[in-house]
């Protein structure tokens, strides 16, 4: 299936902390759409879990998005996440990653790779990351696509994971798109 299917979909919201993104260009705009794929997995029940980048460095995941009950914080000091064994063994598994966060050319890279490297589907929400400057941003994007990884956006995923209008989640999710 070319498309994501939301059975099969893992959100993975990598090192959006607190003194990470005051840096980040345009870093309110991505904050926003990670908020609300965040809303759009909750509400679905998909599994979520975050990294965190050397967290008594740069602090825990922002508040605004910060982990519910039942969601996984990965912490970390690799920027592959994949080369952390707990993460590793936590995003072992056949689930397709839907991922977002920051930098995009640095550990969210790295973390794509990994997972590609591991042979497993992943979908980069090019409205969802970020990095400090455009250009790392825009090349992280290109190199992730050249290996494999699909490039979306915010509204793609939320529709395909709805897969129809006469999902009964439909008209709740729309509110977060508009």
């Amino acid at each position: 299936m070319l498309t994501l299917d939301a059975a099969r979909s893992h959100l993975l919201v990598i090192d959006f902390q607190a003194r990470l993104m005051p840096a980040i260009h345009d870093g309110a705009r991505v904050v926003q759409n990670a908020h609300r794929l965040l809303s759009a997995a909750r509400r679905l029940k998909l599994p979520i879990s975050y990294t965190e980048q050397n967290p008594e460095g740069l602090g825990p995941t922002l508040p605004a998005l910060a982990p519910e009950p039942g969601e996984t914080v990965l912490h970390k000091m690799t920027f592959d996440a994949c080369r952390t064994p707990e993460a590793a063994a936590h995003l072992a598994g056949d689930a397709d990653f839907v991922v977002i966060g920051c930098e995009a050319h640095v550990c969210l890279l790295q973390t794509v790779l990994g997972l590609l490297s591991a042979g497993r589907k992943v979908y980069v929400v090019a409205d969802a990351i970020g990095s400090r400057m455009v250009e790392n941003r825009i090349t992280a994007l290109r190199r992730m696509e050249r290996h494999g990884a699909e490039i979306v956006t915010t509204e793609m995923v939320v529709f395909e994971w709805l897969a129809s209008a006469e999902h009964p989640d439909f008209k709740a999710l729309l509110k977060h798109i508009k």
